[in-house]
């Protein structure tokens, strides 16, 4: 399998990664530095993550195609599906289903390896660029799921990037709310709990009770794992 090599990084981790299983991933730049400086790195980030999610082969920024050429149909099984993602100016979060052995690991050392090696390039620096091992947290509930994936479409509403998540276009937040596409993202499991993408939309923008909830799932967030 082409993803062995990955399997013993997987098992070894104090939250194993296992396939069929749901995960909240997360990796921030290195000393918690941006790894995001323009408009363009977020696109770029973007497009090799659709890529990786389903190829092995190298993607090259520098010849990449539009966002919309990418078929995923087209490309080798996805080792991953991506249910919810967002990013940040130092950090990225992703909800993700793994589901080949080595999926998660091997998603996510080639995209990060893959956007070190272009802002490297970029702005003419050396090293790494996001911390050494990325976290997981595994998702055992129903509940859980629903609670993750609007922590992760509140971020840049809680970090003050913006006051409208509609118009913050580097998360899955749209795709959720919308009718509009997104080739890295599919929504439907979490979607699947809610009777309407209004009634998800009114679910996230539930402040009062967000507020509430937050302190329940701290303990299923990044900020809370340790050893991964």
């Amino acid at each position: 399998m082409i993803y062995d090599k990955y399997k013993s990084d997987d098992f070894m981790r104090k939250t194993p990664i296992i396939t069929d299983h749901v995960y909240h991933v997360f990796n921030r730049g290195v000393n918690r530095g941006d790894i995001f400086f323009a408009q363009g790195d977020y696109r770029n980030f973007l497009q090799g993550a659709v890529h990786y999610k389903n190829s092995n082969n190298k993607f090259s920024y520098i010849k990449r195609n539009p966002l919309v050429n990418h078929d995923p149909v087209s490309l080798q099984p996805p080792k991953v599906e991506i249910l919810a993602y967002c990013l940040m100016p130092n950090h990225v979060h992703f909800l993700i289903k793994q589901l080949v052995d080595g999926g998660i690991t091997s998603f996510m050392r080639r995209i990060s390896n893959s956007h070190s090696h272009y802002l490297n390039i970029k702005h003419g620096r050396s090293g790494p660029v996001f911390e050494s091992r990325f976290k997981v947290i595994l998702v055992e509930t129903d509940e859980q799921l629903m609670h993750l994936s609007r922590y992760i479409h509140l971020n840049p509403l809680v970090s003050n990037l913006t006051s409208d998540l509609d118009k913050y276009g580097w998360s899955s937040y749209s795709s959720y709310t919308t009718s509009a596409r997104d080739f890295l993202c599919e929504p439907q499991q979490v979607l699947s709990y809610f009777k309407s993408k209004e009634e998800y939309k009114n679910f996230v923008s539930d402040q009062a009770d967000y507020g509430r909830e937050l302190e329940k799932i701290k303990h299923f967030t990044h900020d809370h794992e340790t050893g991964s």
